[in-house]
């Protein structure tokens, strides 16, 4: 069974143009390749046409997942999320307990996830543990090394 997830419009319009150059642009490239290929002469020696349809079935199957999560994605009003708690598409703004260190994310679907630009995972590790929290609770997340403590300062859309 097939995981929904939810996207913004941004993150669901850049699933669409992915799938979409894979579609139109990728996979006429792969049979060109294969046809190419194919045209050198005996197949059971060719290398370059077994890597061609190697690259073409890769290109098939990310297609494929490509199509189903896109099938399984759901758009987010965010004007209509809840904002007394973190959920899904929040920005939260935490502090480590141990070192007053402070943070600021905003938690995404894992294909969004960029830590990069301060999106993480609602499927890692603090996504999980913030996930429900007010703000001046304490989160606990269990990492490799132990456990962090994250007090919730702020939560927001933007």
């Amino acid at each position: 069974m097939s995981k929904v997830s939810y996207y913004t419009a941004e993150g669901l319009k850049k699933l669409r143009d992915e799938l979409n150059q894979l579609k139109d642009v990728e996979r006429p490239k792969a049979s060109q390749a294969i046809a190419e290929a194919r045209d050198k002469g005996d197949l059971s020696e060719n290398a370059e046409y077994d890597a061609a349809k190697e690259a073409q079935g890769m290109l098939e199957m990310r297609i494929s997942k490509l199509e189903e999560t896109v099938a399984n994605a759901r758009l987010i009003d965010e004007s209509q999320l809840d904002m007394s708690k973190v959920l899904v598409h929040s920005n939260v703004k935490i502090k480590n307990t141990a070192n007053g260190m402070e943070m600021k994310y905003k938690l995404v679907a894992q294909s969004e996830a960029d830590l990069k630009s301060g999106k993480i995972s609602v499927d890692s590790p603090i996504g999980k543990g913030l996930l429900g929290k007010e703000v001046g609770e304490i989160a606990e997340i269990e990492v490799p090394n132990g456990k962090i403590f994250f007090e919730i300062l702020e939560i927001s859309r933007d």
